[in-house]
């Protein structure tokens, strides 16, 4: 699938070595459609639709993941991007099917994860539609 943005730039792809390390680095396998995405666009940030993003670079992920305590405040969840403003995107890692979460970074908890999407085409389509 291509992604793109309504406003704003995604950036060239990610190296594709750096990023098939990236579920060993993380600890967790990450959804094919992702690293794809990663492979296509190595972060980036603008609106889709009304609705502003960040999308994380591949070599940003772990760091960013550990800057922001995510595993002391809300294991099982890892970031990759965010609104540009208070809340994160991530996956639901304890969860088989992975779906997409959104998080406040202020008094992050896992409580306050809500569903978005099921995945990152997922997560473009209803962004439009906002």
């Amino acid at each position: 699938m291509g992604y793109s943005l309504t406003e704003g730039e995604l950036d060239a792809p990610a190296e594709a070595s750096l990023v098939d390390g990236l579920s060993a680095r993380l600890g967790v396998a990450l959804p094919k459609d992702y690293t794809d995405f990663l492979k296509e666009h190595n972060g980036g940030e603008g609106f889709i639709g009304d609705s502003y993003i960040v999308f994380f670079k591949a070599e940003e992920l772990v760091q960013f993941n550990i800057e922001y305590e995510v595993e002391k405040y809300a294991p099982g969840i890892l970031l990759f991007g965010s609104n540009g403003a208070g809340e994160g995107y991530g996956f639901d890692t304890d969860d088989a099917a992975m779906p997409i979460v959104q998080i406040p970074f202020i008094g992050m908890d896992r409580r306050y994860a809500d569903i978005v999407a099921r995945d990152l085409a997922d997560l473009f389509s209803r962004l439009e539609e906002d």
